[in-house]
């Protein structure tokens, strides 16, 4: 007996025919997309490590310091040098000005409880502080008019004792217009290495390309840094300038009222001998 094989349907050719081709197809797409999320994530990446590379790994002050551009470095060394010498100079002008306020005014005191040149003179003999050497100059030129006392002779005591005290003001002030520089500049000191950081931080985001808040903040606080640093050197420099500059003010008042009463001691001790003494200095 004859077998005969069923004919094929046209469904079943079809599916025979297609199915490799659409293998290979499916395994085409796959590749296609496996390649381009591929290429996708190697940008992504690298500016992720780029990135990462960019930032500093310390953002506390010492930190964003030691990351700091070399012109923001010089800026912030050198605003922390005048804050040093602001508070040195603050230190040694306040010692001084305690130290020679008491003295005047214990020689002050003193002088006003003599009643005689003198007196005066014995009191102070071997004294150097500042109304002491008003007391000296006074006797000294005295004692150079020997003979002249005349009509300028009371003239000549106040010149003198004028030229002392304009000296000690002078010594007394030595130091305090490094003060003053330092709080009317370091703001604007300050302000530079901002200025200098900012454009910093631009250039790095042209570098990057990207505008993360990652990569543009270190720079910014950087620059922001000098600032305060400016601030912190600049506040107390015009604080201590301002308290010296009172401290020295009562300290030449003490030196005039010392003049002073030197000058009415020697109208008086003049007086009683008789010597004409001249109204024309008062």
């Amino acid at each position: 007996m004859r077998s005969y094989s069923s004919p094929s349907s046209p469904i079943a050719n079809f599916d025979r025919r297609n199915a490799a081709p659409m293998t290979r197809s499916w395994s085409s797409i796959t590749t296609v997309f496996v390649a381009v999320s591929g290429t996708a994530a190697v940008p992504q990446f690298a500016v992720a490590a780029t990135t990462e590379a960019l930032l500093p790994h310390n953002l506390s002050p010492w930190g964003m310091f030691m990351n700091a551009d070399i012109v923001v470095k010089v800026v912030m060394i050198g605003l922390a040098i005048a804050s040093l010498v602001t508070w040195t100079v603050w230190l040694a002008k306040t010692i001084e000005l305690s130290r020679e306020t008491r003295s005047a005014k214990r020689r002050l005191d003193i002088l006003e409880s003599d009643t005689t040149l003198a007196q005066v003179e014995h009191d102070s003999a071997n004294a150097r502080d500042p109304v002491a050497q008003l007391i000296h100059s006074a006797v000294r030129e005295t004692a150079l008019s020997h003979g002249l006392f005349d009509d300028g002779f009371k003239e000549r005591i106040a010149l003198r004792l004028e030229r002392v005290e304009q000296a000690m003001s002078r010594r007394i002030s030595r130091g305090i217009g490094v003060v003053a520089t330092i709080g009317a500049t370091a703001p604007f000191v300050g302000l530079f290495g901002t200025v200098w950081g900012i454009m910093n931080a631009f250039i790095g985001i042209s570098e990057t390309k990207t505008t993360n808040l990652a990569v543009v903040a270190p720079g910014i606080a950087e620059a922001l840094l000098a600032t305060a640093l400016g601030l912190v050197a600049a506040i107390p420099a015009v604080v201590i300038y301002n308290q010296l500059v009172r401290n020295i003010t009562t300290y030449r008042a003490l030196l005039g009222d010392a003049s002073a009463q030197v000058m009415l001691l020697m109208s008086r001790d003049h007086g009683r001998r008789g010597m004409p003494i001249s109204r024309a200095a008062e």
